[in-house]
């Protein structure tokens, strides 16, 4: 089968911004006088969003305060905002494979449980202008994922059926969210998970760099 366009998560996908996303957080956490986490840590922290980064990262007793954590994930907030591309930068490859998807006239969305000011600054710094038709981050009114419901939608705004769309993750959530969806489920070594969460949260082909994806499958608009 041919696919028809392509939808990407951002972090641990396109980009690698675990170091700024810690950093972030450590400051938080500081601010409030807990204890910092290791980089190690907060590759199973991030996935579902900020708010549910920063219950991970205070821990069980504090996360149970719903006003403690909205005023840390504020805080945290303008913290990120400051840092969100100091040390983020996209995967080696990923340029590449985005270009040459682009050349054959395949849509390119990403979409991402980050805050939806976050998602759109960095896709705007970190890539060409215009090389994504549509970019979703966290929004009030849509469902986070592994909920299909953004992802769906920018499938209708492309025009393109489910079964066409081939989505890439380097999470269990990013594979669940796809098949959720109805699409093929791509996931990426070079993330924040192991390839053993891919395998057994459904991932049909699993790709170690950008470029190898078009030893696989093709694409065609």
């Amino acid at each position: 089968m041919k696919y028809r366009a392509a939808i990407f998560d951002m972090d641990g996908t396109l980009v690698n911004s675990l170091e700024d996303i810690a950093d972030a957080v450590n400051e938080t956490l500081t601010h409030y006088g807990l204890e910092h986490h290791t980089l190690e840590e907060y590759r199973y922290f991030v996935g579902n969003g900020a708010r549910k980064l920063i219950e991970r990262s205070v821990g069980a007793a504090r996360s149970a305060d719903k006003k403690f954590v909205d005023e840390a994930l504020e805080y945290y907030d303008g913290c990120y905002q400051r840092r969100l591309t100091i040390k983020t930068k996209p995967y080696d490859g990923i340029l590449e494979l985005l270009e040459r998807l682009k050349k054959k006239n395949i849509p390119l969305g990403c979409i991402s449980n980050k805050q939806d000011f976050c998602v759109r600054e960095i896709a705007e710094k970190m890539f060409p202008a215009g090389i994504f038709d549509a970019v979703i981050g966290d929004r009030a009114e849509l469902p986070r994922k592994p909920d299909p419901t953004k992802a769906l939608k920018i499938a209708s705004e492309f025009g393109v059926e489910p079964s066409a769309v081939a989505y890439f993750g380097d999470t269990s959530v990013d594979m669940q969210t796809a098949i959720n969806a109805g699409f093929l489920p791509i996931g990426v070594t070079w993330g924040f998970r192991p390839r053993s969460e891919l395998v057994e949260s459904g991932a049909q082909l699993i790709i170690d760099r950008p470029l190898e994806l078009f030893d696989h499958i093709e694409f065609e608009r």
